[in-house]
């Protein structure tokens, strides 16, 4: 059954958002399907932002917690309670001043963070059979009033260091780490190839979730602590590391992922298979009206970039989206949320199904040669024998994961230890590499997590180049409530952040009685890992 959305209507795009740099575009012979009017209904915010008596009642539902465990499921440890509880009092500003301190990204974090499984997930409301209270839109709230009064709310430190360090990478992790060197008194320089900065918030962030001025506001936050940005710069084309280790005290690696997975299957090469980070990239640089689109689209893959194509798919006018699958509906790594969206916006799921060529006809995209799988009892897959069949598509969009940096770091930093997984080898806390001088975070690090766990990591390893200089780096936020308590939860997720399903297992560990079973919804289950 399809399900029609009903979205409201935003406003013009800003100036701000036309300065995003234009991107190669996708040449195939497809065409829009909507018009200008009914794009602009279709993207609009989907979680509109609180008046100011919807966030003051919000907030007044909070209980403010001795210890607040959505603190502790918080990556960048955002006191949570205490901006809440200004935003009670009319203290938008301050509240604003508590996000940014602890997270320089705090206004896109509050759009496109999965909150149910990060702190709204971890709220105590949750064991009164009760909504959470919706952390994320009243961190909008609080940061989209000081962003519209122009507010400057951090500055830098001084005296400086007289330290310089070079920031590979304007993504989340390098702004993070940037703002935090910078707050820190140290002089920090990003080097960004794409002519814009932001990284995946700029560019790679499903359209009605987040525009891409919010990004580019907060690269000029991070520009007014000092912070110099030098984009259209490639370290290893423009730049050698040479003269970055000639010219910088330390460097810090937030490269993120790379380009995407292929699938390796006859007619991949045909025009109309694009990779899903090159469609949803060509949605924020290009008017939505010229965007090419199938009519019959099919998405491979089911993380949450898969989910953000197939719904931005539908949302231009593809008449139908099939997402398919090769494991089940309980192994996808979409998040519960997200998947239900999509099934909402009209998208069908095809699992237990993988590609095995793309059917074309004259040059074109015609149709995907699908085969059913079978799972044996180890995980390993296998073609079930005479199962395939060729579905009619003309669009297919490739959404099964990023490869890692390993070729570029062999290139550049050849003699930097990785790990099995092609990442780097790190210290979690600091973030320091096997090469002393060297920092690293985000999902160059991780693998590929979130933006609130990136911003978290370069804030961290700024620290780590704070102790790499010999000095006292900042202690992790105490929860004003514990201010004098000596022993129990520090109250921080910054250190050691933690997932609900996590959270829930340490509860069931502390007070099994209590807490006789962990508590079961959508969201505590392996689709969460």
């Amino acid at each position: 059954m399809r399900v029609l959305v009903i979205v409201l209507v935003f406003p013009p795009a800003s100036d701000v958002e036309k300065e995003i740099g234009k991107t190669t575009k996708l040449s195939m012979p497809l065409s829009s399907k909507l018009t200008d009017a009914d794009l602009e209904s279709n993207f609009a915010d989907i979680a509109p932002p609180y008046t100011d008596q919807q966030a003051v009642v919000e907030s007044a539902r909070c209980l403010f917690c001795f210890d607040a465990p959505c603190i502790s499921a918080c990556p960048t440890g955002i006191d949570v309670p205490a901006f809440i509880k200004k935003i009670t009092t009319g203290n938008t500003t301050g509240a604003a001043r508590t996000i940014l301190t602890a997270n320089i990204l705090g206004a896109s974090c509050a759009r496109v963070c999965p909150t149910e499984v990060l702190c709204e997930g971890a709220c105590v409301l949750l064991d009164r059979d009760d909504d959470p209270i919706k952390i994320g839109r009243l961190q909008r709230y609080a940061t989209d009033q000081a962003n519209d009064k122009l507010l400057h709310l951090l500055k830098p430190a001084t005296p400086k260091s007289g330290k310089r360090i070079a920031v590979i990478g304007g993504g989340p992790a390098g702004l993070g780490c940037a703002a935090e060197l910078a707050q820190l008194g140290h002089d920090a320089v990003i080097f960004e190839k794409k002519i814009n900065a932001g990284g995946l918030n700029t560019y790679g962030i499903a359209y009605y979730k987040m525009k891409p001025a919010v990004s580019l506001t907060e690269v000029e936050l991070v520009k007014s602590l000092g912070v110099e940005i030098r984009c259209g710069v490639e370290v290893g084309r423009d730049l050698t590391r040479e003269t970055l280790e000639r010219d910088f005290d330390a460097i810090f690696l937030g490269i993120g992922l790379g380009e995407g997975q292929r699938l390796g299957i006859p007619g991949e090469e045909l025009p109309e298979v694009v990779d899903a980070l090159t469609f949803i990239e060509q949605i924020h640089t290009e008017p939505l009206h010229q965007i090419p689109l199938g009519t019959r689209v099919a998405v491979i893959g089911c993380g949450n970039t898969a989910i953000d194509a197939a719904t931005q798919a539908l949302r231009l006018g593809a008449s139908e989206v099939v997402v398919v699958y090769r494991r089940s509906e309980g192994e996808m790594s979409a998040y519960a949320f997200e998947y239900d969206l999509a099934k909402r916006d009209g998208a069908t799921f095809l699992f237990h199904h993988a590609p095995v060529e793309v059917i074309g006809d004259g040059g074109h995209v015609t149709g995907l040669r699908l085969a059913r799988m079978h799972t044996r009892d180890k995980g390993s897959l296998s073609q079930i024998a005479g199962s395939e069949f060729i579905e009619p598509f003309d669009m297919i969009i490739k959404a099964v994961g990023q490869k890692k940096q390993s070729d570029w770091i062999a290139r550049i930093f050849p003699e930097l230890k990785l790990n099995r997984n092609s990442t780097p080898v790190r210290d979690a806390r600091t973030g320091q590499t096997s090469l002393p001088h060297l920092f690293t975070g985000g999902d160059c690090a991780n693998g590929g997590r979130e933006v609130v766990n990136a911003v978290g990591e370069g804030k961290k390893a700024a620290r780590g180049i704070h102790e790499f200089f010999g000095l006292t780096s900042k202690g992790s936020l105490v929860q004003p409530s514990r201010w004098g308590v000596t022993n129990g939860p520090y109250g921080s997720g910054l250190d050691a952040p933690i997932r609900v399903a996590e959270l829930e297992e340490k509860y069931e560990e502390l007070s099994p009685v209590s807490h006789p079973q962990p508590a079961t919804s959508a969201l505590t289950s392996k689709n969460q890992e």
